[in-house]
């Protein structure tokens, strides 16, 4: 589980910090200074930035398209909701909404460069950039209202997000139109949580009683440690537009990329050798059983020409040229060598062995072990195809290896 340092930035150059995991829970105190501090304190976490409410602007669109094409098309689709030049902003898209609506976050460029410079020089690696007010919870059926200091950070679980500073809390549901409307949703949330400090509730007191008259509850959390805890694992868990998109989305390296698939590749490399290595095996049992084979033929076919000691190189090319000096002439000669043509169709890819030939009066006696009955009912088919020789199985055993047979094959039908 990912293990985050969590830094509320603040435009005076100081800032808060707690450390927390991608579950949500707490690693530290909460830490108070300066970013000089935060990053002594760091220990190599990677870093999640919470920006200044008041530069960053949230708008939500109905565009549909993905990837690049986004991308490109959101400053078209929202340059009349922004003041600024469009070329001088970021838009940075979010995770589309139940109701269909997507939400962006817009921040001036010069405004994200900055704050990148001033992490990256203190050697922090930033993985995220998100408005600290989409840190304020998203409660199902509950307005949530964070104070901190002149900020005030507004959500009302159904994807509307804002901050207003210098406001008051009435003003804040005013704006979100959940007090003095005619509009009579039954599922508009009634429900009011309030997050803020002893000063803010006192402050605040002749608030709670008018919204008390407007919606069905209002509670009033007194945080000891400031809204940074509960920021911190809304945004920690998955909460918030990460503004590191684009041009500004971190470059993952190749070794990153490949981490989550370390244990599928080994065993895929694993695969590859093992049929690699059955392969060898099987070429290696194959030229042994060719050389068998050419060492009988060698010997079958001295016994007919004993005075022949030359190496047999093409034993095809030599049997034509006995049966040519035999006039076709029938003998052991004429009936092996084409049998053990036959014999090397009918066995070659059936995955059996042959354990052992032998060839007398034009009869030759396999003796071979199959995977299984239905592989040896194949040998014995291909053998008797060859519409010149005939295979009958004489025995069969099971043992550990498959089907151990012997099979007797004679010229003829």
């Amino acid at each position: 589980m990912a293990d985050y340092q969590v830094i509320q930035l603040r435009n005076d150059s100081s800032c808060r910090w707690v450390n927390i995991d991608s579950g949500g829970m707490r690693k530290s105190e909460v830490g108070d200074g300066t970013l000089d501090q935060a990053a002594s304190a760091n220990d190599g976490r990677p870093v999640i930035g919470l920006l200044p409410s008041e530069e960053v602007l949230t708008l939500t669109t109905e565009l549909r398209a993905r990837g690049n094409r986004l991308l490109n098309a959101l400053p078209f689709a929202l340059e009349d909701h922004v003041a600024d030049d469009v070329d001088s902003l970021h838009f940075a898209p979010g995770t589309r909404l139940d109701n269909g609506l997507l939400p962006v976050a817009v921040i001036a460029r010069d405004t994200l460069d900055h704050w990148l410079e001033v992490l990256r020089f203190r050697g922090l690696e930033v993985e995220r950039l998100i408005p600290e007010y989409h840190g304020v919870s998203d409660v199902p059926n509950t307005l949530s209202l964070f104070i901190e200091g002149n900020t005030l950070m507004f959500n009302d679980g159904k994807g509307l997000i804002f901050t207003m500073s210098h406001a008051r809390p009435v003003d804040v549901l005013a704006a979100a139109g959940y007090i003095e409307h005619d509009n009579e949703e039954d599922d508009r949330p009634t429900a009011l949580q309030v997050y803020c400090d002893d000063a803010a509730e006192s402050a605040f007191a002749s608030d709670w009683d008018a919204l008390r008259h407007e919606l069905d509850s209002v509670d009033v959390l007194v945080l000891n440690e400031g809204a940074l805890p509960r920021l911190a694992t809304a945004v920690a868990t998955g909460a918030g537009v990460n503004l590191l998109k684009g041009a500004y989305a971190s470059k993952t390296s190749t070794v990153e990329l490949i981490k989550p698939w370390k244990v599928a590749a080994g065993l895929l490399v694993a695969l590859l050798f093992t049929g690699f290595a059955g392969k060898v095996a099987d070429y290696v049992r194959l030229g042994e059983e060719e050389a068998a084979l050419k060492a009988r033929f060698t010997e079958e076919y001295r016994s007919i020409r004993p005075s022949d000691q030359r190496e047999i190189l093409d034993p095809v090319g030599t049997m034509g040229s006995l049966r040519r000096s035999l006039g076709e002439a029938a003998g052991p000669g004429s009936v092996f060598l084409p049998s053990m043509q036959v014999v090397a169709s009918a066995v070659g890819g059936s995955n059996s062995q042959i354990e052992a030939i032998s060839y007398r009066a034009g009869v030759v006696d396999l003796r071979l072990t199959a995977p299984d009955v239905a592989a040896l009912d194949r040998i014995q088919q291909s053998v008797n195809a060859s519409q010149r020789f005939t295979a009958t199985i004489q025995s069969t055993t099971q043992s550990a290896d498959g089907i151990n047979s012997r099979l007797q094959i004679r010229e003829g039908s």
